[in-house]
């Protein structure tokens, strides 16, 4: 897992207790951790785009492949960029949290059906 611009704002410690409670193995805890920082730059990266004018798209593309470590890039999107961008990759990144939480299988049945929305057909009855 490499240093990317919006590390100081990911707090993933829920996620990786998970993690290390559900991973039979050191190689399958690894292949985890690896699905979840590839989820996680994909889907900052890709809001950041949504966000930043298009204009600016090819700037920070650059930035990002030259030096994705660079907190720098952070100042660059806040100056294009009319939100808070801080926040809302904290925001982006709390959604992610949410989800992957909801989607790692602990081994507790009742914990997982408890997930699951009911169909449309029990609704009606229940």
């Amino acid at each position: 897992m490499s240093k990317l611009f919006f590390d100081h704002l990911v707090n993933l410690e829920k996620i990786e207790k998970k993690i290390k409670k559900v991973a039979r193995t050191p190689e399958e805890r690894e292949e985890i951790f690896h699905l979840v920082d590839e989820i996680i730059h994909h889907r900052i990266v890709g809001c950041v785009l949504d966000k930043l004018p298009n204009k600016h798209h090819k700037g920070f593309r650059k930035k990002f492949v030259k030096r994705p470590y660079d907190d720098g890039i952070i100042h660059y999107l806040q100056e294009k960029i009319s939100e808070d961008v801080e926040e809302f990759i904290k925001k982006e990144v709390d959604e992610i949290g949410k989800e992957l939480m909801g989607m790692i299988y602990d081994g507790n049945p009742a914990k997982r059906l408890g997930r699951l929305e009911k169909p449309k057909s029990l609704k009606k009855h229940g």
